[in-house]
């Protein structure tokens, strides 16, 4: 990684994104982007005395950074609507990470357009590392997640390149389902049959997992796979807890929309409730 952006809004949560940041940058010899989107839907005066604190407290944090750590950094304040902005400053940078740090949640409006993070990682073609826990060290187990699709195939070799688990564990889940015993008349089955059924799905799901893995050429991490028991971001939170992983890969493809907007991807789902750190890794553009 030679370039990582950082976006900050001075909070306890950015100040753990940077500090996430800068254990990268200093691992992999990058180089750190500050980024703070200054709300430009204020009276001018408010805007421009944003801007001038903002523009002093990056300064400030980069000079940290260069004499403490010994990271290169530049900053940059951007005038636009926090999501937009930190679109605008990827697509003109074009950063192999962005770093940010789990933004507040407004109920209601987020049931609608979603969080900051959210609609910054839609709108993104980089991969996004939403930095939720306090950073101690490199990261020990990473838990990469996937639905056998070619967009999941694709996220999970960009992250490959990244790099991030070369010095970590790794373990590839993959969670399955077992049709007939989401059927209306399940509770007829006999429990022998039901237990049978099930033993036959995760083989098959099993298989799956090696020949995916192999056409893919992604290597030989942990194998696990788990029946879709409960919604599929509880089963990834879940395995994540019993693996003690403290970072969770996933790729951001799936519905789109309305439905998206109203609903969430799985991998929404689990931004919103995850303790640990995820990284969510979207189509590349053109994809």
């Amino acid at each position: 990684m030679k370039t990582i952006m950082v976006a900050t809004d001075f909070s306890e949560r950015s100040d753990r994104a940077l500090r996430r940041a800068t254990l990268l940058a200093r691992q992999f010899e990058s180089a750190i982007l500050l980024v703070h989107v200054v709300d430009d839907d204020q009276p001018r005066r408010i805007v421009d005395a944003e801007r001038d604190e903002a523009t002093t407290l990056l300064r400030q944090m980069a000079a940290t950074l260069s004499d403490v750590d010994g990271v290169t950094t530049e900053t940059r304040v951007i005038l636009a609507s926090p999501f937009v902005g930190i679109a605008q400053a990827v697509k003109d940078v074009t950063p192999d990470l962005l770093v940010i740090g789990p933004h507040r949640r407004q109920v209601l409006r987020d049931v609608f357009v979603g969080t900051t993070a959210e609609r910054t990682i839609r709108s993104v073609d980089c991969p996004v590392l939403i930095v939720n826990a306090t950073p101690v060290g490199h990261y020990r187990h990473v838990l990469q997640t996937t639905d056998l699709s070619d967009s999941s195939r694709d996220a999970l070799l960009r992250f490959q390149e990244l790099g991030l688990a070369d010095q970590s564990r790794t373990s590839l889940l993959h969670i399955f389902d077992a049709p007939a015993l989401r059927l209306v008349f399940s509770h007829s089955i006999p429990k022998d049959d039901q237990k049978h059924y099930l033993e036959e799905e995760q083989r098959d799901a099993s298989l799956n997992l090696v020949r995916f893995l192999s056409s893919a050429g992604l290597g030989h991490p942990r194998q696990i796979v788990r029946y879709e028991a409960t919604p599929a971001p509880h089963e990834i939170l879940k395995a994540a807890g019993e693996e003690q992983a403290d970072l969770i890969v996933m790729s951001t493809h799936g519905r789109s929309g309305l439905a998206k907007m109203l609903i969430g991807s799985v991998t929404e789902q689990v931004l919103r409730t995850a303790q640990i750190d995820v990284l969510a890794i979207p189509p590349q553009r053109g994809e």
